[in-house]
C-alpha cells in the first residue's frame, strides 16, 4: 500500500513517522514544496530570528531519519494536481499513483494588497523559513519596524525587533491586541509587557497604505498620521491550503472538511493539520498549532491503518514574548466571565467560564497553572469560580 503526503511539514512529518512506527511496510512518499526538510515553525519568529537557533536546529528529524525508515522525500516542487478518481497526483510533471492520500498542506500568511502597498520591498510575512531568511538582515539597532496585526505572530515579531534595539511600533485595527483569541486581560498583561519594553502598541489605528515607490519608506495610517519605516512585517492571520482539494473536488468547510476519522469527503484522501477542518462538540473547527498538528496526523495515520478511532483534540497553544512564557489550555469560544489568579510578581493566569463550564486557560508564566487547567479541562471537571482563585494548591482540584 502506496501512501503519499502532501505536505512536508509538522503534520506531514508526523503522519509519515507515526505510519511507520505502527508498522505500516508499504511506501511513503512525502512531497514538499519548499526546499528544507521537515522543520519547526515556532522558533522562526523566536530564537532563529533571534540568531540563537541554527538552522540544523529547527529539523524536525535528521535528514537520515527519512532515508533510514524508507520514507521518500521529495522537496522543492509543489504538486500541481490531484485526481481523485484515477488516484494521483501530478509532481514535477510526474504523475504518481497512491493507495492512500494525506493533505498536510499547512496554510498560507495573508498578505496586504499590492493596492496599498503590500508588494513593496521591505515588506515581510512570518511563516516560511525564506521568509525570515528574507528579513533578518533588517534587523539592526535604532531602525523602525511597523508590524501590521497584533495577533500572536505580530507580537512575537515586536518582542524580537525590541530585544535587538529597534523602535517598533505595532498596529492593532481592532480595539485591543490579540482581541480574536484572548480576553481583555490577557490582551492587558500582554500590552503592558510590550510598552515597558518600549514597544509603541496603537490599537483602533489601521492601516490606510504604506508609502514609498519601489522600497517601503514609512505608513500612511487611517487616523491621518504618517510613520517613517525601514521595513514593515504584516501578521494579519493565516488562511488554509485548499486549493489542491478544492480544485480536485473535494468538500471544503473553513478548510478541507474530514469526518472525525481525518477523512475527506473521498474515501482515499485523508487530512491533517492547518489545513483541515474537524467535527468538534457539534460544530466544526480547525486548529492553527503544532500540538493539534501532531495529534491530528498521527491519528490519521492510525485510521489509514484500520484504527477506525475517532480524532479527540485537545487545544493547546503557547507564545514565548520577552521573558513571558503564555501557555494556552483549551479553546475560550463563547466565554462569558473571566476568573484572575494572582501569583508573585508577574505571574497570572486567566481561566474562562461560560455559565458555570470552565472552557480554557492563559497562564502567564504559570506552568502549574496551565498544567491543571489543561487537565481539569480534559476531564470535564469545573471547579467553581471562588474555587480556583482561594485555593492554595492548584494540584489538589484534580482530585477533588
Amino acid at each position: 500500500m502506496r501512501v503519499v503526503i502532501v505536505g512536508a511539514g509538522q503534520a506531514g512529518a508526523a503522519l509519515a513517522a507515526k505510519l511507520r512506527s505502527l508498522g505500516h511496510q508499504g511506501e511513503i512518499v512525502m512531497l514538499g514544496d519548499e526546499p528544507a526538510p521537515p522543520y519547526q515553525r515556532p522558533p522562526l519568529s523566536k530564537a532563529y530570528l533571534l540568531g540563537e537557533m541554527e538552522e540544523d536546529r529547527l529539523w524536525l528529524r535528521s535528514p537520515e531519519f527519512w532515508a533510514e525508515n524508507g520514507v521518500e522525500l521529495r522537496l522543492g516542487q509543489a504538486v500541481t494536481d490531484l485526481d481523485p478518481v484515477a488516484k494521483t497526483v501530478t509532481v514535477g510533471g510526474e504523475v504518481l499513483e497512491y493507495d492512500h492520500l494525506a493533505l498536510t498542506t499547512g496554510s498560507t500568511p495573508r498578505r496586504l494588497p499590492a493596492a496599498i502597498g503590500g508588494s513593496l520591498e521591505g515588506v515581510y510575512t512570518v511563516r516560511t523559513l525564506a521568509d525570515v531568511d528574507a528579513m533578518r538582515g533588517e534587523f539592526r539597532p535604532s531602525r523602525k519596524v511597523i508590524i501590521v496585526g497584533g495577533g500572536y505572530i505580530g507580537l512575537e515579531a515586536a518582542a524580537v525587533a525590541s530585544k535587538l534595539g529597534l523602535d517598533v511600533t505595532v498596529l492593532e485595527m481592532a480595539p485591543r491586541i490579540l482581541q480574536r483569541v484572548a480576553s481583555p486581560e490577557t490582551s492587558d498583561y500582554v500590552r503592558a509587557l510590550h510598552q515597558s519594553h518600549g514597544v509603541k502598541v496603537l490599537e483602533s489605528t489601521g492601516l490606510n497604505r504604506l508609502i514609498g515607490d519601489d522600497r517601503v519608506e514609512g505608513a500612511l495610517l487611517t487616523d491621518g498620521r504618517q510613520l517613517p519605516a525601514d521595513f514593515v512585517i504584516v501578521g494579519v492571520g493565516i488562511t488554509p491550503n485548499t486549493h489542491l482539494a478544492e480544485n480536485a473536488g473535494l468538500a471544503i468547510d473553513n478548510g478541507i472538511a474530514t469526518d472525525e476519522l481525518g477523512r475527506t469527503s473521498d474515501m482515499s484522501v485523508w487530512s491533517a493539520g492547518d489545513c483541515a477542518s474537524f467535527p468538534w462538540k457539534g460544530g466544526r473547527i480547525r486548529l492553527e498549532s503544532v500540538g493539534n498538528a501532531i495529534d491530528q496526523a498521527e491519528a490519521v495515520a492510525a485510521n489509514i491503518l484500520g484504527a477506525g478511532a475517532p480524532y479527540e483534540a485537545k487545544p493547546w497553544f503557547w507564545s514565548d514574548q520577552y521573558d513571558l512564557k503564555l501557555q494556552i489550555a483549551g479553546l475560550n469560544t463563547g466565554y462569558d466571565h473571566i476568573v484572575t489568579r494572582k501569583g508573585d510578581g508577574d505571574v497570572a493566569s486567566f481561566w474562562y467560564y461560560r455559565g458555570a463550564d470552565l472552557l480554557a486557560v492563559d497562564a502567564m508564566n504559570d506552568s502549574r497553572a496551565y498544567m491543571v487547567g489543561k487537565r481539569l479541562i480534559e476531564m470535564g471537571k469545573s471547579p467553581a469560580p471562588e474555587v480556583i482563585v482561594s485555593t492554595p494548591d492548584l494540584k489538589a482540584l484534580l482530585k477533588a
